[in-house]
């Protein structure tokens, strides 16, 4: 699809702040759960994961099919998806499977001697790592070689300390000066298990593009994306000591990073800022809403705004207060053929392309 070879070039420039051509309109169709398949979510089952293959197959031709219908801005991508439990469950936490949800960990340890008794894992032998490698290949081989393929959830090495740490523990050890250092080793561990487990998966898989959420194709040599979801439940010296250094060695490991976020985090804004080239942003709203985004992060030098879940009076909103080289990639999700139509219909009305590749 030639429309395909377009919409890369044309989000190839907008992460990588090119000439500006317009604002990013994306749309994406319902997709069937990861947890929907034959037994759950894929890492969490021991059956082949062959039986998989059918479900993502599925989402992707479903993205196919949208895109050839109205024409809007992303890739298509065979998603390899899973819950947030992936790394944790690499460290032998127990996970629960629900059956209208994706599967979640539960705490592994209570105690900092228990964090620091554990061992970093291997990739190759833990079952829910290895199994996102087994699933790729197989839908490569079902789709051919050059499939542009989804990443797995990814969230930051603190992000897994927290599942892993039983919660009000973790935060407790945090405040206490014989047990913060305890918080730091766990989360290095998980920090260089994710590092290296991105860097083995880019080696098998070039064309894995590694966003984060909501999916929007970026191009494969891109810096990844992580979930930061944690840093909205405590203050900015404590995110300083905790989370700040990890996001700099991620962000140093791979030239760069993207982010999502989640948590009701604006007062940590300022430190985000400190990230080397933080080049995309998805904040989903918190209390204050989508407008923050503008006090902190906007103009040409600001990260790529990857807005999704959102009304279309405040992505106008967002359009009319942003200054001059502020960008976006405003996303429809579980859209239809005819209301990804009308939606738009109306971004195009409202922001500089009037169509792609405009």
């Amino acid at each position: 699809m030639a429309c395909i070879e377009r919409n890369k070039t044309f989000l190839a420039n907008i992460h990588g702040r090119g000439l500006f051509e317009g604002h990013g309109l994306v749309c994406k169709p319902e997709a069937v759960a990861a947890w929907s398949g034959p037994d759950n979510e894929f890492t969490t089952s021991t059956r082949p994961v062959d039986e998989w293959v059918p479900l993502v197959v599925e989402n992707y031709r479903r993205q196919v099919e949208l895109l050839e219908a109205v024409g809007h801005d992303d890739v298509p991508t065979a998603d390899i998806s899973t819950g947030t439990q992936l790394f944790a469950a690499t460290f032998g936490c127990p996970v629960h499977r629900y059956e209208d949800t994706n599967p979640c960990a539960l705490p592994l340890v209570r105690t900092a001697a228990e964090a620091d008794a554990l061992e970093e894992p291997d990739i190759w032998r833990a079952p829910s790592l290895y199994r996102v490698f087994e699933l790729a290949d197989a839908v490569r081989g079902e789709l051919g070689p050059d499939v542009p393929l989804g990443p797995p959830d990814k969230q930051t090495g603190f992000d897994t300390a927290c599942l892993i740490w039983e919660k009000t523990g973790i935060y407790s050890a945090m405040l206490l000066e014989e047990e913060k250092a305890a918080v730091k080793r766990l989360t290095d561990k998980c920090t260089r298990l994710l590092i290296r487990f991105i860097r083995e998966l880019r080696r098998e898989f070039p064309t894995m593009t590694m966003a984060g959420c909501p999916g929007v194709w970026c191009p494969p040599e891109m810096p990844p994306g992580f979930s930061n979801d944690e840093c909205g439940a405590f203050g900015t010296e404590l995110f300083a000591e905790f989370c700040l250094p990890e996001l700099v060695e991620l962000s140093e490991a791979f030239g760069g990073m993207a982010m999502h976020c989640c948590a009701d985090a604006e007062h940590q804004f300022p430190l985000f800022g400190r990230i080397p080239n933080f080049y995309a942003f998805n904040r989903v709203a918190g209390k204050r809403g989508y407008m923050p985004i503008l006090e902190h992060f906007s103009g040409p030098d600001a990260p790529l705004h990857i807005l999704a879940w959102i009304a279309d009076e405040t992505i106008e909103q967002l359009l009319e207060a942003a200054p001059e080289g502020t960008r976006f990639v405003f996303v429809q999700t579980g859209a239809t053929v005819e209301t990804a139509a009308r939606w738009l219909d109306r971004m195009r009305e409202l922001c500089p392309r009037s169509q792609p590749g405009a």
